[in-house]
């Protein structure tokens, strides 16, 4: 077991939990800001954070074995959340326990985010057709999560694609997709995301930074949250 994910987390962690999520990943923190009501947006936070703790075992791995260990320690986490007994006291495992709890989160969708990551640890660089697997696989698989916590009756496919088109955009701005390959798919997600209903909208707000995204164009804070508030208030990416 690594030391260095079983530090202990006390009853405050949900907060702690926000404030490095808001530095970290702020696209998907600014969108489940507009989740109605504290729970909701605490059930969002936990499905991110745990998707952000796969996301650094790759890179904060010094070997790809080490990196697959991270992932498998996780992958434990998800069994022993499943099992309902006892989970290991790091506080993203007790806030995505509480998520799955309260929110009947579906553990096996969780554990296809891990299944994605395994593809990081290859260093080749992704195809068009592994890079929009992964996609799926990450920001599409957290969405329908997400869209799932705030309202079980939403469209998942649509969910999913809203939260493929965001990944799709970070891969082009971070990763060096191809724009021109990569348009064609992140526009018609974009367009099957519209069947999300508006209270899990919040779910995939952040894919209303797509577009931009996919141009190279970092807006400032301030431009993000503007471009999300006409998201919601529109409710349409």
């Amino acid at each position: 077991m690594n030391p260095e994910m079983t530090e202990a987390a006390g009853p405050g962690a949900p907060e702690d939990l926000e404030g490095s999520l808001s530095r970290t990943d702020p696209d998907r923190w600014l969108s489940s800001r507009f989740a109605a009501g504290r729970e909701s947006r605490r059930a969002l936070v936990a499905i991110y954070a745990f998707d952000n703790e796969l996301a650094r075992a790759p890179r904060a791995a010094s070997n790809p074995l080490v990196a697959e260990m991270r992932l498998v320690w996780w992958r434990e986490v998800l069994e022993e959340i499943r099992a309902g007994g006892v989970v290991r006291r790091h506080p993203v495992a007790l806030a995505l326990a509480a998520a799955v709890r309260d929110r009947r989160l579906d553990t096996e969708l969780l554990e296809t985010l891990v299944d994605a990551r395994l593809r990081e640890l290859d260093p080749r660089p992704m195809d068009l057709e592994e890079a929009l697997a992964w996609a799926e696989g990450t920001g599409g698989a957290c969405a329908r999560l997400a869209s799932a916590a705030l309202d079980p009756a939403s469209d998942p496919e649509a969910a999913a694609a809203g939260g493929s088109a965001w990944s799709i955009g970070r891969l082009i701005l971070t990763a060096g997709l191809s724009p021109e390959a990569a348009q064609g798919a992140l526009l018609a997600r974009l367009a099957a995301a519209r069947g999300v209903s508006a209270a899990a909208f919040p779910a995939i707000a952040h894919a209303a930074l797509a577009r931009a995204r996919a141009r190279g164009r970092r807006a400032s804070p301030l431009g993000d949250r503007l471009r999300l508030m006409r998201a919601v208030l529109s409710g349409s990416v």
